[in-house]
């Protein structure tokens, strides 16, 4: 498999530098493509001829599925200089680029993606009763706060006059920085 992977490394580098300068793409490369072309042929009937591994086998046959849609695209494309020269080849640029992209996308995942089954996932246990725990937690400060079960040991202070006072300018000044602060409403008992 080290031959297919580095000979399909090296027919997408040849594919995608004619694809990405459009000013390229004449009667003089058509041979070039053609080539390319009977390459991803090779390597699609290359990779049809191996039995994929285990767990692997989607992604097996998107790979042969973007070798045949980019050796198609690239004919297509070669065929479109023949009979239209480089306007007939830009028509179908963006096609081509995106069917070679498809099968660099599905070379990736075929050889990034795990191939051992790994071991089916545990409920975590720890989580879930830490969870529950903190739920709990809350639930019953907030339903003792609520129902007044647990009394404050101490009463709260109450506000100073000259911080009411200096609060209250701070708050009117919030609300309307230019008018004159209205006056202290009295405190409550």
């Amino acid at each position: 498999m080290a031959g297919f992977w580095s000979g399909l490394a090296s027919t997408l580098h040849g594919l995608e530098a004619l694809a990405a300068d459009s000013g390229r793409l004449d009667e003089e490369t058509v041979d070039a493509l053609r080539h390319l072309q009977y390459r991803l042929h090779w390597s699609s009937e290359a990779l049809a001829g191996v039995e994929p591994p285990e767990g692997a086998r989607e992604w097996h046959e998107e790979l042969a599925d973007a070798l045949v849609e980019a050796r198609d695209a690239t004919g297509d494309v070669a065929e479109a200089i023949d009979l239209r020269g480089r306007e007939g080849a830009n028509e179908l640029l963006l096609e081509w680029r995106g069917s070679l992209f498809r099968v660099r996308l599905a070379r990736m995942r075929l050889t990034s993606r795990p191939l051992t089954p790994s071991e089916p996932a545990r409920f975590p246990a720890a989580a879930a009763a830490a969870t529950a725990l903190t739920f709990l937690g809350v639930a019953a400060f907030v339903a003792g706060a609520v129902l007044i079960l647990w009394p404050l040991p101490f009463r709260l202070p109450k506000p100073t006059a000259s911080f009411r006072r200096r609060a209250w300018r701070e708050f009117q000044r919030a609300l309307d920085p230019l008018a004159p602060p209205r006056p202290l409403p009295p405190a409550r008992p």
